[in-house]
This record gives C-alpha cells, sequence and structure tokens, in this order.
C-alpha cells in the first residue's frame, strides 16, 4: 500500500491483525511483578487478568520516545508514507510521545511524511477506526481522504464501557475504596463514556440486566443507521457475555457485522477482568449514509 498505517496496542486489536495487514504495531508497556513487559508481545491480557484477580496491580505506561523514534527513522530513510492513529491524549502521553519523537526525527529527515491523529478513542473504538485506515489503503485510497475519514469516526465514535467489579478502578486510584466498597454491597455497575477522548461516568445501574438492557437502549438513542454499521464489543476474561450482547444487538437492530475482541493489557490492567465495551457511530461518512 502507498499510505502506510501506524497504531498502538491500546487499538485492542490482536497482534495477528497487525502481522496479516502489514500495520506497524506500538506497544504500550506493563509494568507487573517487578518486569516490563510489550503489551501483547511480551504479555497477554490473560495474564494481567490473572494476576489481577490474585490482588495484583499491574501498571502500564507509553512507549519510550526511543522506540517511536526508531520506527520513525525508518520510514524516513526508506521514503515511507504514514499515518499513525494514536490512542487518545486524554488517556495516555502516547500521542504526545509520537508528536515529540517525529519532531526529533523530522532534524535528519526533514521531508518525513508521517501524520498524527489523536484519535480520543480507546479498546476497539480506536480498533475500529485503525481497521477502516487499513482497509482503505489496501485499496489505494489516498492519504488526504484516509486522514479525513478517521477524524470524523475519530469525532462520531461511540463508547459504552462498563466494569464488573469497582475494586479494580479503587486500586488505580479511578474511585475511592469506600465508593468501591459500597457499589460492590449494592451490586452497583457504572456505565462509563468517552467524550473528547475523557473517560466519563454515564449511569449507575443496580444489576446486569439492568445495565445491559440501558446499553440496548442509549445505543439506539445515540447511534445512525446502526444495521449499515459495523460494531466492535470489547470484553475482558468474558468472551460469553460479549456473544450475548452480540446476538441481543443483532436482534435489535439488524446489524450484519459485530466484530469481538479481548481488551488488551495496556487498558485491562486499569479495568480489570468482566469488563465489557460498546463501541459504533452516532453519525456516518457521508459516502455511507
Amino acid at each position: 500500500m502507498s499510505v502506510h498505517i501506524l497504531a498502538d496496542s491500546a487499538s485492542d486489536l490482536p497482534l495477528s491483525f497487525f502481522e496479516e495487514y502489514n500495520v506497524t504495531f506500538i506497544p504500550l508497556k506493563v509494568h507487573l511483578d517487578g518486569k516490563d513487559y510489550d503489551d501483547l508481545r511480551g504479555i497477554t491480557p490473560d495474564e494481567v487478568y490473572s494476576a489481577m484477580k490474585e490482588g495484583k496491580s499491574p501498571k502500564t505506561s507509553q512507549p519510550s520516545v526511543e522506540h517511536v523514534i526508531q520506527i520513525f527513522s525508518e520510514f524516513g530513510s526508506a521514503k515511507k508514507t504514514g499515518i499513525y492513529l494514536a490512542f487518545s491524549s486524554e488517556l495516555s502521553g502516547t500521542y504526545q510521545t509520537a508528536v515529540m519523537a517525529l519532531s526529533q526525527v523530522k532534524e535528519e529527515y526533514p521531508e518525513l511524511d508521517i501524520e498524527i491523529i489523536d484519535t480520543k478513542c480507546a479498546s476497539l473504538g480506536y480498533g475500529q477506526i485503525v481497521r477502516q485506515a487499513v482497509d482503505q489503503a489496501s485499496k489505494g485510497a489516498a492519504k488526504e481522504a484516509i486522514i479525513k475519514d478517521a477524524i470524523f469516526r475519530s469525532q462520531h465514535m461511540e463508547h459504552l464501557f462498563t466494569v464488573d467489579n469497582l475494586e479494580y478502578l479503587a486500586r488505580g486510584g479511578r474511585i475511592s475504596k469506600a465508593s468501591a466498597f459500597i457499589g460492590g454491597l449494592l451490586n452497583i455497575k457504572p456505565l462509563l463514556n468517552v467524550e473528547d477522548g475523557k473517560l466519563i461516568p454515564l449511569e449507575k445501574i443496580r444489576g446486569k440486566k439492568k445495565l445491559f438492557k440501558r446499553v440496548i437502549e442509549i445505543m439506539g438513542e445515540r447511534g445512525e443507521s446502526l444495521a449499515e454499521q459495523s460494531i466492535a464489543i470489547s470484553h475482558a476474561d468474558d468472551e460469553e457475555t460479549a456473544q450475548e450482547w452480540k446476538k441481543a444487538i443483532i436482534d435489535e437492530y439488524g446489524v450484519k457485522e459485530v466484530y469481538i475482541n479481548s481488551i488488551g493489557a495496556s487498558i485491562g490492567a486499569h479495568v480489570g477482568p468482566g469488563t465489557l465495551a460498546l463501541f459504533f457511530l452516532n453519525e456516518l461518512p457521508a459516502s455511507e449514509s
């Protein structure tokens, strides 16, 4: 392809996707038991979830600037055109690291042609944008057209997240331990979404069944032409429930494609096992509407 796509592991796409479509993979870091691992390549989501169930608290960090400089330098020396679709700058320093690396590499390769886009998205919401960009690039789309479409999708991607156990959010400092304890007693399930790249609480719902019903309702309220979209569901060690969500969405809205994959280690370390997330567009690009 004339335009090469770069993405990081917070897109929650499987490593096989990057390999099959020749997408440049930039892994975030996972820190566990005193060791550092590359997300996906060095540690699996299952390993992270098992550790969390044992009471451990894995940490994460963005890729090193040195690693990104190396990748960008390879693009410069090979004179390749690239688009780096990055994890939300509101949730990680990955985008800022890439901007810093690009500035440094351009000192050596002033003609370096890499565009960095802050998708303001996470998990498979981000992954859906990457998948579409790769599809367009493989069909020979121009760089400007791929960028325009990616930005549009970034601005219109809905994220609906729910976590199974508030304790994991408490460990990461996202909520207080007291809130986690009380929420657990009352079987409170938080529903969160992403607005302008930030994770925002949406509603608090008691019980899984009510939560699931509400997720389907909100999808109908916010989504546009759902039957024509590719919908995505990511899960943290709970594919059974993800498949239940898929069936309900197909039954309710006539959706033809639902893409499911595991939440990776870099995001899973913060939300914990049992997390589920749903992604869809609230407006379709003009070419698809």
